[in-house]
């Protein structure tokens, strides 16, 4: 049986300001450089957390919805002080940063013990945390220092890619506010409300 398209991701997704400055370094390293290619709408800023699939049953769908209600991690900054590129043939430029907080990784992991207890099927590949500004370079760009981008996270989402349209869009279908916790998922009694709000 052939499955309908329903690719899903959950990501990081930047505020508006933020968005404003890593298009304003995007820029000036495009200015800089040189490399050809073409830089990544501003509207499509993300950081992926971690790919569901291509494909994604609605029943995975909604028990990734209420599994992601359960992740408890603070809220946290992220810098974005250098650039970088993947050695693949797109030729993919990012912006990474050289010290990731431990909250970023802690929310990683925590969401992909979720998934997995909740048996949704996730992408595999090691999380090399990464936001896209530029693609079909004609080189590789080497490790590069920009001015720093201050990122306040204090929420993580679960995206559609719209694949129905030309050019693609990206669609926010639930988002969820970052908090304290032992990491543990909360009590019966707590998760009553509805957290990741669709939109």
């Amino acid at each position: 049986m052939r499955l309908e398209p329903n690719r899903l991701f959950f990501a990081l997704w930047p505020d508006d300001a933020v968005r404003a400055a890593i298009a304003e370094a995007a820029r000036k390293l495009r200015m800089r450089m040189q490399p050809g290619g073409y830089l990544a709408r501003p509207e499509r800023y993300h950081l992926t957390l971690l790919f569901l699939g291509d494909a994604v049953p609605a029943r995975d769908e909604a028990a990734a919805i209420a599994a992601a209600a359960q992740v408890r991690v603070a809220p946290f900054t992220l810098q974005l002080d250098h650039a970088g590129s993947f050695r693949n043939r797109h030729i993919p430029w990012w912006l990474g940063s050289h010290a990731p907080p431990a909250q970023l990784h802690e929310l990683h992991d925590r969401l992909r013990e979720v998934l997995r207890q909740a048996d949704v099927s996730i992408d595999r590949m090691r999380f090399v945390p990464h936001l896209t500004i530029l693609r079909e370079a004609r080189q590789p760009l080497p490790p590069t220092a920009i001015a720093p981008v201050e990122w306040p996270v204090t929420e993580f989402v679960l995206v559609r890619s719209r694949l129905d349209l030309n050019p693609v869009e990206y669609e926010v279908i639930g988002r969820w506010p970052l908090r304290p916790g032992d990491g543990a998922p909360p009590l019966a009694d707590e998760s009553t409300g509805q957290l990741a709000l669709p939109l």
